[in-house]
């Protein structure tokens, strides 16, 4: 039964997210921005955000959508979890601000739109290829890499469920 509404309060639209990023900045909060699938949360995606949250006061996380998830081609059986069901997840996080769904391959139209004071991703990316890098970089803002959680992925967590479950 999917949920039909938000009792965290912490989705947003993009319009409505870019009122909300511009109240922080007359507040003088520093804006951090992140991205990614975040299908089935390990402790890999919770050190990961913990260390993107600690790099400002608030923190914004992008999530892709159901459509582009498959656009980034992770398999016929992702996502795992919808995206309305990943969006509520990680609005349960203490150390998210705000969550915004994008149905594009990448965020790049909301970091544009957002330009946030610090863009991070995950040490497996450099700056060439991070999106949005180029654009925060000449606002004046930072790009930071994180160190890589060895250990933890969705995919090694879905091939072990799926490798339990043909043993049974």
């Amino acid at each position: 039964m999917a949920l039909q509404t938000n009792p965290f309060h912490k989705i947003f639209g993009l319009a409505e997210l870019q009122r909300l990023r511009d109240s922080w900045k007359a507040a003088g909060e520093k804006v951090v921005f992140t991205n990614g699938v975040f299908d089935l949360i390990h402790p890999g995606h919770l050190i990961y955000l913990q260390e993107a949250a600690d790099l400002g006061t608030k923190l914004i996380l992008a999530i892709n959508s159901d459509a582009s998830v498959k656009m980034l081609g992770k398999g016929d059986s992702r996502p795992i979890n919808t995206e309305q069901d990943r969006a509520i997840i990680m609005s349960a996080l203490t150390m998210i601000d705000a969550v915004v769904i994008f149905e594009e391959e990448t965020p790049q139209i909301i970091i544009n739109v957002l330009m946030p004071d610090v863009l991070v991703k995950g040490g497996d990316y450099t700056i060439d290829n991070i999106v949005g890098a180029k654009e925060v970089l000449a606002n004046g803002g930072e790009v930071k890499q994180l160190q890589f959680v060895e250990g933890y992925s969705t995919t090694a967590i879905e091939q072990k469920i799926l490798t339990a479950s043909l043993k049974k």
